[in-house]
């Protein structure tokens, strides 16, 4: 079998590219200052001239906008602040019309306090046919209810404070991992996958070509539900043992693939997003043969540069670290399953300013290089809207300009206890997730042409000089190279599904490692430089008569050495 001819019987998504779109920041029509879906239509001709396979659509459902949508209100239609259903339609169209697939955000794992399901559980009190739809709990034995310690457990929410709130009306607790606005559906309940699984095929229907979970291994909690280890100098718990990769997690995902997924005749995505997970487990959900998902987000090497007091403590990240845990991914996921590869999303910082070096004179040169490394690992990327200009996280100058739900309750909570205001900003600063949500830049003008109006999240400052319009006229720009690297997974068979060898692990500036591809005869050599200093190469073999695929820097460059921040990809024959 020849090369193309491999490549044409795996997935269309292993040798694909995927642009993730936060709608909300990404292109505003009616000058309100909030992204919208006539908007994302007025600029698909960027993801075009990009190159990209599919996008994936972060929630445009009717939500209280809570956690700027990642709170469900209703599933089966559009927030009027994104547009309609027909619009939805327009838009699914536009992307078939050019090639592209489209991904849907699936939020599962909690809806909003205002679904119909929620209010009916809450509403119809402990006796009612929906009560069991979501997690309620009594008190303590022996404690007043709706006293702080009085909750069922002592679990901690992911976004600050206890996982439980008291509804005053029956009585009881109800479980949320998340914000009290984001309560836990209990997946225990057959009825609850069963709407679950209806609602996925009416998507599916209408004609999107998959789905990204949301925290999708969160959905099976032992139904114990036991305190967590208490922490240290807290009165709350890590619950996560009892909730993350749960008893019954891959029956679930099994089930949910046969109802929904099994005999379609289209070749669907589904990605899990899995805070927690482990390789081995990963292993297990992406393998073909179990039929359970395609792929993971796994979070370890964005976690790689959080300090003892968790993700707003940051620290630099160690290279070492960093090789360490992607190249175990790498390697885990080699034989059977399959990677995503990502450096931005929505819940994370610029990469140019977390782990390159946003100034002026390195900034270009520190993204393309981190973009290299990343897009040439075995996997599928995803490009985070503006990530392929270089974009950068904002200068917040003060509490009042943040919006995320997370952040401000992190300050609440920490400053409560006794910590440095001045401190706790300068983390937010460094890993709020508002960084990743400053509206996109197009051009120049006052609002970056994100918007007529006042945009909900102000533009970076620095849109004057960083923008989609002036890279797409500069060939040797961010977005230039981003095309590049994209073209080349879709034409260079070692690039999709080469094997992986990382080479010099001990080095803290150099990220290096060979793709070798039997079936075309092709080896790449991938080298980048995670510095601002250049470095002399030590390799074990003879590359210096190699084909130069793609660099960041301006020929013809030492053979024996990289440039600050440089990245270089070689190609030669076995």
């Amino acid at each position: 079998m020849s090369p193309s001819e491999a490549a044409a019987v795996e997935p269309w998504w292993k040798s694909a590219v995927v642009y993730q779109i936060y709608p909300r920041s990404f292109a505003d029509s009616d000058g309100d200052g909030i992204g919208d879906i006539p908007g994302i239509i007025s600029r698909l001709d960027h993801l075009s001239l990009l190159g990209v396979d599919a996008l994936w659509l972060s929630p445009v459902y009717p939500s209280p906008h809570a956690d700027n949508g990642y709170d469900i209100r209703d599933y089966q239609d559009i927030d009027p602040v994104f547009g309609t259903l027909d619009d939805f339609d327009r838009l699914l169209t536009a992307l078939h019309d050019r090639g592209m697939r489209l991904i849907m955000d699936l939020v599962v794992n909690h809806t909003s306090d205002e679904h119909p399901w929620f209010t009916a559980s809450r509403d119809q009190g402990p006796t009612g046919p929906k009560r069991d739809w979501y997690w309620w709990r009594p008190a303590r034995d022996g404690m007043e209810p709706g006293t702080p310690g009085a909750e069922p457990t002592n679990w901690e929410s992911i976004f600050s404070g206890p996982a439980w709130t008291f509804d005053e009306t029956s009585g009881e607790y109800y479980l949320h991992l998340f914000s009290r606005k984001q309560p836990d559906l209990n997946w225990e309940n057959p009825e609850v996958r069963q709407a679950v699984h209806a609602m996925m095929r009416w998507w599916l229907d209408r004609g999107v070509d998959g789905f990204r979970m949301d925290v999708i291994n969160l959905i099976s909690k032992d139904p114990a539900l036991r305190d967590g280890r208490a922490r240290p100098g807290s009165r709350y718990g890590d619950g996560s043992p009892w909730y993350v990769c749960g008893p019954r997690i891959h029956e679930f995902l099994a089930e949910m693939h046969r109802e929904v997924f099994a005999g379609r005749s289209e070749r669907l995505l589904t990605v899990g997003e899995m805070p927690g997970v482990t390789v081995e487990e990963a292993e297990l959900f992406t393998d073909p043969a179990r039929e359970e998902l395609d792929m993971v987000f796994q979070f370890e090497h964005v976690g790689l540069d959080s300090g003892p007091g968790g993700k707003f403590d940051p620290r630099r990240v160690r290279l070492t670290d960093l090789k360490a845990s992607l190249g175990r991914w790498q390697t885990g996921l080699h034989e059977t399953g399959w990677n995503s590869l990502y450096w931005n999303n929505h819940d994370q910082p610029r990469v140019v300013s977390r782990y390159g070096d946003d100034s002026p004179g390195h900034r270009a040169r520190s993204a393309t290089m981190l973009a290299t490394v990343l897009h040439l690992h075995r996997g599928t990327p995803y490009v985070y809207q503006g990530e392929e200009l270089g974009m950068a996280n904002y200068p917040f100058r003060s509490l009042e300009e943040f919006r995320d739900i997370e952040s401000l309750n992190h300050y609440r909570e920490a400053t409560a206890a006794g910590e440095d205001p001045a401190r706790v900003l300068e983390g937010l600063r460094a890993r709020s997730r508002d960084n990743a949500r400053t509206p996109m830049q197009w051009d120049a003008s006052r609002h970056a042409g994100f918007t007529t109006g006042t945009p909900w999240l102000p533009v970076n400052p620095d849109h004057r000089e960083i923008n989609a319009e002036a890279q797409v006229a500069d060939p040797h720009s961010v977005f230039h190279h981003y095309r590049r690297l994209i073209q080349l997974r879709h034409t260079e068979p070692a690039v999709a599904h080469g094997d992986f060898h990382m080479l010099a692990p001990d080095d803290e500036r150099l990220y290096a490692f060979v793709r070798r591809h039997e079936d075309s005869g092709t080896e790449l050599l991938v080298l980048g430089n995670f510095s601002g200093d250049p470095i002399a190469l030590d390799l074990p073999d003879d590359w210096t008569g190699a084909e130069t695929l793609i660099t960041n820097a301006p020929p013809p460059g030492a053979p024996g050495a990289l440039g600050p921040w440089e990245a270089r990809v070689r190609r030669r024959a076995i």
